[in-house]
């Protein structure tokens, strides 16, 4: 989801311009990141390590450093801190994990929230659909990853502050798979998680996330249904949107994809709240997905073929061409038209100035909240079934 000004333009720039532009010294970090996370990357599904134990114990709750979910009990819920990277005292950033272990063998499924830091309700539909299983009648194994990018979630922002070369705030969810060795600690962080908890117990994944502070969104999810284990995953939650589209690279379900595991971006509205009621269609249908999997037995709920679906391929974005308070004339889910005018913004003086229209027929899938805006900022994205127009971007998830 977008943030700020900053971020809109990066992304722009990175669809429509060359990634050069950012500057040689950090076009050089990138490619010798990019080399590094490749090695960084490379253990295999079963790693022969097995389950690393620190010796270590917080709040009763044991410290694993890897992870392998063959080695605990079966017919048990087990809570354990996977120990992430370092902070600049010499501590470790801490990863709650819980794992539901069937009593019969399974498949593996991974739930992942916190990626970003103000994402409150999808680490909530992760926690409900955690307490709902009973290992004792499951078959496989279904683990979650609550608060992934630890610092950003202690502060309840988006992005991980990080201070290895002054203060910085990186956005976790470009820095999949990682480096165990990369130039910062969030992208450490990721190579850590990533090849020594998520992707050696994943046979899929889902990374759950909302809108960012300042912008809400549907009830949506984004994967490439081109695949048909993720298109299946996809069609199985009563959910009004699908935005068809990978995306682009750095996003940890394209991580999971890019070694052969299927994966999916679920969005669950705002930031920084609990919307109870869309966090309940999320968690009926992961709990579809489990049943799919044969991971847990008992009926499906609702589906897609339950609620009207909009699949779209791309997503318009308007962006603010002035500052002032914003307007919006249209609603989450609304259907729009090709010109129709969508949110309109006034100075102080309450003046007009600027009336934004939309480029494309198609529904509204999120608008800005916050109510005032600089120029730049994201105000609305139209999810729409046609070629991207020229200056346009992909869903900034």
């Amino acid at each position: 989801m977008p943030d700020e000004s900053k971020e809109g333009l990066d992304r722009r720039h990175f669809l429509v311009a060359s990634i050069a532009t950012v500057g040689a010294s950090a076009a050089l970090a990138v490619n010798a990141g990019a080399a590094n996370a490749q090695q960084a990357a490379a253990p295999s599904t079963n790693p022969s390590s097995g389950t690393a134990y620190t010796g270590d114990v917080i709040d009763g709750k044991k410290v694993v450093s890897a992870l392998d979910v063959n080695d605990l009990e079966p017919g048990k819920k087990h809570a354990l801190y996977f120990q992430g990277v370092e902070m600049p005292t010499g501590q470790h950033w801490h990863v709650s994990v819980v794992v539901a272990k069937g009593t019969k063998p399974g498949k593996r499924a991974i739930l992942v929230s916190g990626v970003h830091g103000d994402e409150m309700s999808s680490i909530h539909t992760v926690q409900t659909v955690m307490n709902q299983l009973d290992p004792a009648k499951m078959s496989g194994t279904v683990m979650a990853v609550t608060d992934v990018s630890r610092p950003a979630v202690e502060s309840m922002q988006r992005r991980w502050p990080n201070q290895g070369r002054g203060i910085d705030l990186i956005d976790m969810n470009r820095e999949w798979p990682g480096n165990e060795n990369g130039a910062t600690a969030p992208s450490r962080h990721a190579g850590l998680l990533f090849n020594r908890l998520l992707r050696p117990n994943a046979d899929f994944a889902i990374d759950f996330h909302t809108g960012t502070t300042g912008f809400e969104v549907t009830a949506f999810n984004i994967g490439g249904m081109d695949l048909p284990e993720v298109k299946a995953m996809l069609e199985l939650y009563p959910v009004g949107q699908i935005f068809d589209n990978h995306v682009y690279p750095g996003v940890l379900h394209n991580a999971f994809i890019d070694v052969g595991i299927p994966a999916f971006t679920p969005e669950i509205g705002a930031a920084r709240v609990l919307d109870l009621d869309m966090i309940s269609l999320f968690v009926e249908g992961t709990m579809n997905v489990l049943k799919h999997y044969g991971i847990v037995a008992g009926s499906m709920g609702r589906t897609g073929k339950d609620v009207s679906v909009f699949v779209g391929n791309s997503a318009f974005p308007i962006l603010a061409t002035a500052g002032g308070i914003v307007e919006h004339l249209v609603k989450l889910n609304d259907k729009v038209e090709a010109g129709q005018k969508v949110a309109i913004q006034r100075n102080s003086f309450g003046e007009v100035v600027a009336e934004y229209t939309s480029g494309v027929a198609g529904e509204i899938t999120g608008q800005r909240s916050d109510a005032m805006s600089e120029p730049g900022n994201p105000l609305v994205f139209i999810l729409f079934n046609k070629p991207t127009p020229e200056g346009s971007e992909v869903y900034p998830e």
